[in-house]
């Protein structure tokens, strides 16, 4: 049965436009999909392993092929466990307000723990290898501003081009972005921008082959 990982990156809640818009493409989706199930990781309740001095020992025991300590070994399976939430899912949907241009500081944490060589990725002597290859990523990019004229993208946008880089080192090459923008241009402007995010967000749910 298809499976749907969604990673909640604002502390909003109920006012968040990103997961409002979100949540618009997953309760599509779940019509769409009875059987489906859905994962939510909030990542600011999460348990997020801590990527400090025990982690990266752990990290370098794997990369230099030699077996890990106790403690190493108890903090690399609380990653593993963390990355196989990725694994499991066909459809993942990343709900990411925009901050000073990038990504929440608790979504780059969770990044960063959980992309790990045999854990989302590999290498070898062709390159760079990701495992998620196959999957469906959405990611749902909220705004106060609109990107471009005083912000060129090329420039300001270290949110969504941040989360393509990951898509691609990882090996999802399925990627939409839907965008919510003028978010703090007043009620009328907000109102107006999530309420079309959310039309594109369900045309999106819709669209997806059967199984994704």
């Amino acid at each position: 049965m298809p499976h749907l990982l969604h990673i909640e990156c604002s502390p909003r809640k109920q006012r968040s436009a990103s997961i409002e818009v979100a949540r618009s493409f997953i309760d599509t989706w779940s019509e769409r999909h009875p059987q489906g199930t859905v994962d939510t990781l909030d990542v600011w309740s999460a348990a997020l392993p801590e990527f400090d001095g025990a982690a990266l020992d752990a990290k370098y025991a794997g990369l230099e092929g030699r077996a890990r300590s106790a403690d190493e070994a108890r903090v690399w399976a609380d990653i593993e466990a963390l990355g196989q939430r990725f694994h499991r899912a066909d459809v993942i949907v990343f709900s990411v307000p925009m901050w000073n241009f990038g990504i929440p500081y608790r979504l780059k944490h969770l990044i960063d723990a959980a992309t790990q060589k045999d854990t989302l990725f590999t290498f070898d002597e062709r390159g760079l290898l990701g495992l998620l290859g196959g999957r469906t990523m959405v990611v749902v990019a909220a705004r106060g501003v609109a990107l471009g004229d005083d912000f060129p993208a090329a420039i300001y946008d270290h949110q969504t081009s941040y989360m393509s880089m990951w898509a691609r080192m990882v090996g999802i090459t399925d990627v939409h972005q839907i965008t919510v923008e003028k978010t703090l241009f007043g009620p009328e402007a907000d109102t107006a921008s999530r309420a079309q995010a959310k039309a594109q967000a369900r045309a999106l749910a819709e669209s997806l082959p059967q199984g994704t």
